[in-house]
């Protein structure tokens, strides 16, 4: 709002003058003045712009990070690193990579300067990919009302708390059975027309909790991206689907006795979400080179390969899912579960951060959440299904004073990722085509290790590209020559989240998922040769590139898993079901133990990981947990 007078604007601090500089000289080291011709400036304009998203820990720590660089320059050169010479910078980068921690911090650092700097390079093309493509189908009939518009008091018979996976499938079950419905979303809902005007980077930051910037701390530290809009987590993943391995929920129903996940009963469910979803395989003539080389090499392996299944019906590869489809193509829950939870009634409260389960003689009586203003507001109800997603509803369930049980917050694994990188001799433009488009599942029963083929939007995805400065900008100006390939590892149950309002994860690697990763990076590895990469850059921090199997090996049995710099995407199992009480917070059926009226319909209720990509999983447990619901009446 205009207030008729004009405030003069506060005039930067000798510290604030001083960490921008730090930046700047960040940019400059990591690359060089002559990347993106010269625009170091531009560079530099748009991380503060990205860290302006950022939890105020991240933009301190990296501010700190810039300026012990700074220090330890004028240490080594007597010149600010904003001012130093390029061989100078280098060596201090050099320096700062020969202990793990100094290797972590920079490896930290780097990806932010290459996010910011990639996303403002490739912006141009991203945004006319997005705009040039057509339109599969318009934003779908969603009844969201913000929350600074929803009333003081408000009634329903069941209010769902998230609007992802889980959130939007139980609420369209229990609509569709005739109860009054509110689904509370703490994101805000996005159109495609804002998918395809707005700047890449803004997307990322605005699409994903904490601007993108969620780490499980450990050894090592994961990278753990969660999507925070209505829609959740389905807007801006993959795609991939994958019903849940037979033996995977065989071992959930007789090991855990979770009964909800019996094959029998829970097939038909897995069915359903894939027809709601239209899942089906990637088209060949979207896939890209990327997905089709990853294929020849598995073939001439004699490995198992084919294109992954999505729920991306019209995909036209324009490789963006991970910031929101420009074509409205991929069939997130805001696309069909919502939708026709609406239709039935239901409601979408976004922008409200639920603050606590109202509980009332042992017994759910709604909950009380916060308006974008800081407000509070209530929603009554005598049913709350929790789906705020597996890092979230622990702490929501802290808050509500329902976390009593010793594993609320435990037993979190993530399926941990590593990406590997194959250089050919004629273009890839690997983010030409699908993201996320084939897969090869050799390795998955005995290690369980499985490949994915995986880009990322433009600019947004070379972390993987290894050294600093003139190195580093070698090796983005031949980044279309890269075939990529993904591996996610089936990993223990060994992480935890802590804390009531902001979450901490907690994940230090097993040695056994520690050899999977790095069995995954062999097995890709060997995929890319096969398909005719020159080279591999495994993403094994200080390791040369290699150009055989054999020394493929000797690379790998000199390395520690700890040193390397996974990502994860599919956290699970922090409020665990099963049969056992001692074990599990929550009933075979989702009902939360120890209070009335409270169920859990997320990812956190998986025993274990599942092995696979968990979206349908989710889904498909959601419908059942809200049918159990509806049994009750």
């Amino acid at each position: 709002m205009t207030t008729g007078t004009t405030q003069p604007m506060a005039r930067p601090t000798l510290a604030g003058r001083l960490a921008d500089r730090s930046l700047e000289g960040l940019c400059r080291a990591i690359l060089p003045v002559h990347v993106n011709e010269g625009d170091i400036a531009a560079n530099t304009a748009t991380l503060k712009r990205f860290l302006a998203h950022q939890p105020a820990y991240v933009n301190v720590a990296t501010r700190m990070g810039a300026g012990a660089v700074d220090l330890l320059t004028r240490a080594v050169s007597g010149r600010s690193l904003q001012n130093a010479t390029t061989e100078d910078q280098e060596r201090v980068m050099s320096l700062l990579t020969r202990t793990t921690l100094g290797s972590n911090a920079m490896e930290g650092l780097k990806a932010l300067v290459l996010l910011a700097a990639g996303s403002e390079m490739a912006a141009a093309e991203i945004l006319e990919t997005a705009r040039n493509t057509d339109i599969a189908r318009p934003d779908a009939v969603l009844n969201v009302t913000p929350s600074i518009s929803w009333p003081q008091v408000s009634q329903f018979d069941a209010v769902v708390i998230g609007s992802g996976a889980g959130g939007a499938m139980a609420a369209m079950e229990l609509a569709g059975a005739g109860m009054s419905v509110a689904i509370l979303e703490e994101g805000r809902r996005w159109t495609v027309e804002e998918f395809r005007t707005i700047h890449p980077l803004d997307r990322f930051a605005g699409l994903y909790r904490d601007g993108g910037s969620t780490v499980a701390l450990g050894q090592p530290p994961v990278v753990l991206p969660i999507g925070r809009a209505v829609g959740g987590t389905t807007v801006v993943n993959s795609g991939t689907c994958y019903k849940t391995p037979k033996e995977v929920l065989l071992d959930w129903r007789d090991e855990a006795g979770f009964s909800l996940a019996d094959p029998d009963s829970l097939m038909p469910e897995l069915d359903r979400v894939w027809e709601l979803i239209q899942v089906g395989p990637v088209p060949l003539d979207v896939m890209g080179i990327n997905g089709r080389t990853i294929m020849s090499g598995a073939e001439k392996l004699g490995w198992s390969t084919g294109p992954l299944d999505r729920n991306a019906p019209g995909c036209g590869g324009t490789c963006q899912c991970a910031i929101g489809c420009p074509k409205n193509a991929k069939f997130g829950v805001h696309m069909n579960a919502l939708p026709r939870a609406c239709e039935s009634g239901a409601r979408i409260i976004s922008e409200a951060r639920v603050s606590r389960i109202m509980v009332e003689n042992g017994r759910a009586a709604g909950v009380l959440a916060y308006r974008s203003d800081g407000s509070a507001f209530k929603v009554l109800a005598p049913r709350v299904i929790v789906a705020a997603g597996t890092t979230e509803s622990p702490l929501l369930l802290r808050r509500s004073g329902l976390g009593k049980h010793h594993m609320i917050g435990m037993n979190m694994a993530i399926h941990p990722a590593i990406g590997v990188a194959g250089r050919f001799e004629e273009p890839v433009v690997a983010w030409h085509g699908v993201l996320q488009s084939a897969y090869v599942d050799q390795l998955h029963a005995e290690h369980g290790v499985l490949l994915e083929a995986t880009s990322t939007p433009p600019g947004m995805g070379s972390m993987i590209l290894p050294g600093f400065g003139s190195k580093l900008v070698t090796e983005l100006e031949q980044a279309d020559h890269l075939g990529t390939l993904g591996g996610m590892v089936a990993d223990l149950s060994v992480g935890r989240v802590i804390g009531r309002n902001r979450g901490t994860m907690i994940y230090n690697l097993s040695k056994r998922d520690g050899r999977r990763l790095l069995e995954a990076i062999r097995g890709a590895g060997k995929v890319l040769l096969a398909a005719g990469a020159m080279e591999i850059l495994t993403g094994i921090p200080g390791q040369p590139p290699v150009r055989s199997e054999q020394e493929l090996d000797d690379t790998i049995s000199r390395s520690d898993p700890k040193s390397l710099h996974p990502a994860a995407f599919h956290p699970v199992g922090t409020v665990a079901a099963g049969s056992d009480p001692g074990r599990f917070p929550v009933e075979p059926t989702g009902s939360l133990r120890g209070t009335s009226g409270v169920w859990v319909a997320d990812g956190s209720l998986m025993p274990t990981c599942p092995g696979v990509n968990p979206q349908v999983t989710i889904m498909a447990l959601s419908l059942a947990v809200a049918k159990s619901i509806i049994n009750q009446q």
